[in-house]
């Protein structure tokens, strides 16, 4: 993958991340397709969640802008979005496979990491001029 390809990608996955804890922030879990009412902690908890991917998704637009600097921490949000892949075969194990939107975003977790990553893995990365 070309040096700007990924750093577009990467700054397209942060700003999609962003939205995404934005409309989490303004709505709730009101957002969420096919989800109930839920009770004060359980709307808390979402928007409360949502900032740290307001954060996460940012981070990867900050990171993007210099990768021959900041390549170590985008993979290392990668592995946690990964992670986040991985949580989501707990909860199926646990209680049942989800709608195929939220298993179609669970794979999503678990192959976007492993691209970010080959993309990164022996590239010399240089600053634009």
């Amino acid at each position: 993958m070309g040096q700007r390809l990924l750093r577009w990608f990467l700054v397209a996955f942060g700003a999609v991340c962003a939205a995404i804890a934005l409309v989490h922030i303004a709505f709730g879990p009101a957002s969420i397709p096919g989800s109930v009412p839920v009770n004060a902690i359980m709307d808390s908890e979402d928007r409360f969640y949502a900032t740290l991917f307001l954060g996460f998704g940012l981070a990867h637009i900050w990171a993007a802008q210099d990768l021959s600097q900041r390549s170590g921490l985008v993979l290392a949000m990668q592995a946690v979005f990964f992670a986040g892949g991985l949580a989501r075969l707990i909860s199926v194990v646990a209680v049942g496979w989800p709608s195929g939107l939220f298993i179609f975003l669970g794979g999503l977790e678990l192959v976007i990491p492993v691209g970010v990553w080959w993309g990164l893995k022996g590239k010399p990365f240089v600053s634009d001029p």
